[in-house]
């Protein structure tokens, strides 16, 4: 066996197509998977980013190792190997790859072996069940078509969806948060953590403070599925990265079509992308040559107005307004532009430390795309930053494409469903609250009390909440905390009430704060009480709630 080759997997490790050693080569009377799933080392930054145009690579990349993890064809590995590269095979994830599932039902439902994935016609269905279940809340709106569906003589395709979300009895603007899944067929985790994202937010609405006051005031659009043609290819079992697209040269099942993460019109055809048509990273023939591509981003341009200038070294103003998060998997990251150079985009200060409030939570690297990974031009979020001056951001969650349901349910939705609450909360002015301190732990002497009657009204102002993979986030001492009643402090007009230290001196990076709140004034029935916190900065942070009923 080549010394370069240092995992390979035996016969007896894959119950399906075993992979035998000899850089490749089968033995007699055996056949290898299809595709394989391997690190494979790099020598530098230059020779990650040819791999990036070359292979199928996932976002785990050991900079200290010079390893990156890729999704390759028995002929990839061959070349690789070849080269003298060291090429490692993971097979536990190489097995799955290649599980069969043609004839396998679901009983229960979603994905056969994979139940806890919905399906594109589950995932559709629950969707469109809000509206009529929720109707004051939740809209579910056709922005566009697939590939399939504009394409005749084919499969039927399907519409490109969005779901909004918003108390519809409360008008006036409203801060937006854009949440995208499924732009990756195969990338599991994405379509159903935003779809359950959405499902809580309207099962909440009314018992819980913060939802409620969320919709009151926000709005979610959330696109679950924004590749569903070729979600549906993936949900068969195979590594369908691309759209469906049969039109760009004659490749494999698993390979035609074109990359949609790399088809945007920012900044196409730039490092990252490739010009190959079977290729996993085709940039397609042209700037959002593909009607998906097109369809999201009408669609984010028709959201949020354009906030930075035409000049790459331009940044968005600090009160700016929108967040836009993409859901893809694998590898650990919370990442933020650029994605196609290393230069350091005009709102890296602000992106990073909102970057660093989200890891905290899900404890992920927080770093630019292109510096903590490898180049990838013509990407959703590269395009909402750079048209829009939007806060853009994509989580690589969880280890695996198709993750298996124990770690979806364990680690990967405990880990990311409060990071897309924090995400939500910081939609209305993202690159100013990040900065500012958490309002926690909040609590009532009473939390139903008699008109006239005063209450004790407590929380944590916290400015340390910050997670420390990628580096760390200086925090301030707190020097103000406030609380306003019914009403959120920027809606005009409302008054708001300072909170004091429990300890007397606002000192500390972290603080015990309380205030008396007087209920004469107040009517009969359940009032919000939303408080914020302020560092020695100068800096706001998110709002937190909690209801007071009066009688």
């Amino acid at each position: 066996m080549p010394s370069s080759v240092t995992g390979v997997l035996a016969a007896a490790a894959l119950a399906v197509s075993p992979l035998v050693a000899q850089a490749g080569v089968p033995a007699e009377g055996q056949s290898r998977p299809s595709v394989l799933l391997a690190r494979v080392s790099f020598k530098s930054r230059v020779d990650l980013d040819r791999l990036a145009e070359t292979l199928d690579l996932s976002a785990a990349v050991d900079h200290e190792k010079k390893t990156v993890e890729a999704v390759l064809s028995p002929e990839e590995y061959d070349a690789l190997v070849k080269e003298g590269r060291r090429v490692e095979i993971l097979e536990e994830q190489t097995r799955l790859l290649n599980e069969p599932r043609e004839g396998r039902v679901s009983l229960a439902g979603g994905i056969p072996g994979y139940s806890c994935y919905r399906t594109v016609d589950e995932t559709y269905a629950a969707m469109a069940q809000l509206p009529i279940t929720y109707p004051n809340l939740a809209s579910w709106n056709d922005i566009g078509d697939t590939w399939d569906k504009l394409t005749a003589g084919g499969k039927p395709g399907d519409d490109l969806r969005v779901l909004v979300l918003t108390n519809k009895a409360r008008t006036g603007s409203k801060a937006r948060f854009f949440l995208m899944g499924g732009i990756h067929a195969r990338e599991y985790t994405t379509a159903e953590l935003a779809t359950r994202f959405a499902e809580q937010l309207v099962s909440r609405y009314g018992t819980d403070p913060d939802v409620t006051w969320l919709l009151d005031y926000s709005e979610l659009h959330v696109v679950v599925q924004s590749n569903p043609d070729g979600r549906r290819v993936a949900e068969t079992g195979l590594s369908k990265r691309k759209n469906t697209n049969t039109t760009e040269g004659s490749c494999s099942t698993t390979t035609y079509g074109v990359d949609l993460n790399r088809n945007s019109s920012f900044d196409w055809g730039g490092a990252g992308a490739s010009t190959s048509v079977c290729n996993e990273t085709y940039r397609g023939r042209s700037a959002a040559s593909e009607p998906e591509t097109k369809s999201l981003e009408n669609y984010i341009l028709s959201l949020f107005p354009d906030q930075r200038g035409p000049a790459s070294t331009d940044p968005a103003p600090a009160d700016a307004t929108g967040l836009m998060l993409s859901l893809h998997s694998y590898g650990g990251y919370v990442l933020y532009p650029w994605s196609a150079t290393t230069a350091a985009a005009p709102n890296a200060t602000q992106l990073r430390t909102l970057g660093r409030k989200f890891n905290y939570f899900n404890g992920y690297q927080a770093c630019q795309v292109s510096s903590c990974l490898y180049s990838a031009s013509g990407s959703t979020d590269a395009f909402a930053y750079g048209r829009l001056g939007i806060a853009s951001f994509t989580f690589e969650m969880g280890g695996a494409f198709f993750e298996s349901c124990t770690t979806f349910e364990n680690t990967i939705v405990p880990k990311n469903m409060p990071a897309l609450y924090y995400a939500f909360k910081a939609a209305r002015r993202p690159y100013q609250v990040a900065a500012g301190p958490d309002s926690i732990n909040l609590a009532l002497s009473a939390s139903t009390v008699t008109q006239g009657t005063s209450v004790t009204l407590t929380a944590r102002a916290d400015d340390t909440r910050y997670g420390t993979n990628g580096g760390t986030e200086g925090s301030q001492a707190i020097a103000a905390a406030r609380y306003s009643i019914d009403a959120p402090s920027w809606v005009s007009g409302t008054p708001t009430f300072a909170l004091s230290a429990v300890d007397g001196s606002f000192n500390s990076t972290a603080e015990s704060v309380q205030a008396t709140v007087f209920t004469s004034g107040l009517a009969a029935g359940r009032h919000t009480l939303f408080v914020e916190s302020q560092d020695a900065s100068g800096n706001w942070g998110v709002p937190t709630a909690i209801f007071l009923n009066v009688r």
